[in-house]
């Protein structure tokens, strides 16, 4: 976990580099950091971490981010890249909507752990991604990407509840071909121009049958929507120390400190938010 060394609460200043629609209601920001202590702390992020984005006069929320550091890189002698996927939902991400490039925003983090990428290299990776639940899976294709011959057969399975909310679909063509990788896209309803899969990513994951030798499943997205994806895949014989994912909470301080993102003897925050089935399944299960 990284944050301000002075004051774990204050954020680094940023600039939006960049803003452009990501879906129906989504945008993908992209941050430049211009402080050097910033730079300096988001210049090794890892796949999984969050953040707190401020829109200055509105306050902050957390956000997975959807970049790494390789990928995210800015111009030579410019600071670090950090994207970050926003629904407009509330107050604050209303706000972030609003603003334009070139214009300040706060970043307080990276926060929490990480995917263990060098623990699960030489497995066949299944990925599987809801809606914008999807978002934070981003870093881990494209580390896999990045670095193919360090990772067995990757089978990506995307979803959303409709077509326009699918995120990062101009990136579609790049994981289908990508070397030994299997991409498949499905939506709960479709519509006059969709001519793809429609249906529940369970019902998609029952199909398409991943092998569990030597495999990990990587799961983010709704909480209802992890929950049955953990069940389908423990009945395609997945063990809950074959399959991660990272959760979403009502996160506020992101340090542990205020406890609102407590899931019994664990805080998302700091323990998480990246977690194997067996630490969560009860947890998912009391929150349905």
């Amino acid at each position: 976990m990284t944050a301000s060394k002075a004051d774990p609460m204050r954020p680094y200043v940023g600039r939006l580099s960049g803003v452009r629609g990501l879906a129906t209601g989504i945008k993908l920001f992209q941050v430049e950091l211009i402080e050097s202590d910033g730079q300096e702390a988001f210049a090794e992020y890892k796949p999984g971490q969050f953040a707190f984005v401020s829109a200055f006069g509105a306050g902050e929320a957390p956000f997975g981010i959807t970049s790494t550091p390789g990928r995210g890189a800015s111009t030579p002698g410019r600071g670090p890249t950090v994207e970050f996927a926003i629904h407009a939902l509330g107050h604050v991400t209303r706000t972030l909507h609003d603003l334009e490039p070139g214009d300040p925003v706060g970043v307080r983090g990276p926060l929490g752990n990480w995917f263990p990428m060098d623990e699960i290299a030489g497995r066949d990776i299944v990925i599987l991604g809801g809606g914008i639940g999807a978002a934070p899976l981003r870093p881990v294709i494209h580390t896999v990407l990045d670095n193919r011959d360090d990772y067995g057969h990757v089978t990506i399975l995307w979803a959303a509840r409709a077509p326009g909310l699918l995120v990062f679909t101009e990136e579609f063509d790049a994981w289908a071909s990508a070397p030994d990788t299997e991409f498949h896209v499905t939506v709960d309803e479709g519509n006059e121009a969709w001519t793809g899969n429609v249906g529940l990513i369970t019902q998609l994951l029952e199909r398409v049958a991943p092998s569990t030798e030597n495999a990990v499943a990587i799961t983010c997205g709704p909480p209802i929507m992890i929950h049955f994806v953990f069940l389908t895949l423990q009945r395609l014989g997945f063990t809950p120390r074959q399959s991660l994912t990272t959760l979403e909470a009502r996160m506020h301080c992101g340090i542990g400190k205020c406890g609102r993102c407590n899931m019994g003897g664990k805080f998302v925050c700091i323990d998480g938010p990246v977690f194997w089935q067996s630490e969560v399944s009860e947890f998912l299960e009391g929150i349905l």
